[in-house]
């Protein structure tokens, strides 16, 4: 029995689109460096997965506290957005490479509508936000009777 899988023509374009914003924010603060903006810094690594009952996203957030991760979920978008402070570092250390980003981050996901919004749940354990979203029950289809005139 084969599976449907919705025809998404637009999600190429969406990620390439994601790639050319980061790639501008970069340019940006190369060239301007000083000011500061209200565009992400960087975006975490994002994880998602479908179950039967549910579908679980996770987002590798080390080194960010619980109190700076805000979750959101507003017309069926969920966003992940919040900051990693940077660490204090001694003068004497002598840093060669420095890899590690620091400040805002954000990430959003459209959800499908057959998601029970007010169920979701978000954990955080070890550097790592786990985000619940369970699934409506599916609705069976009513079966009707054909009928011979």
């Amino acid at each position: 029995m084969a599976l449907l899988t919705p025809y998404e023509p637009w999600s190429l374009l969406d990620r390439f689109e994601r790639e050319m914003e980061r790639s501008l924010e970069s340019m940006r603060r190369l060239i301007r460096p000083e000011e500061e903006t209200a565009a992400a810094v960087w975006a975490p690594s994002i994880d998602i997965k479908e179950e039967a009952d549910r579908y679980v996203v996770q987002a590798d957030l080390p080194g960010v506290k619980p109190e700076d991760i805000e979750v959101t979920l507003q017309n069926g978008v969920l966003t992940i957005k919040g900051e990693r402070q940077t660490e204090a570092k001694e003068e004497k250390e002598n840093y060669r490479r420095i890899e590690r980003f620091y400040g805002s981050f954000f990430r959003r996901f459209t959800l499908p509508e057959t998601v029970e919004e007010e169920k979701i749940e978000a954990n955080y354990d070890k550097g790592v936000l786990t985000i619940s979203i369970p699934k409506k029950p599916e609705v069976q289809p009513k079966k009707i009777s054909v009928k011979v005139a």
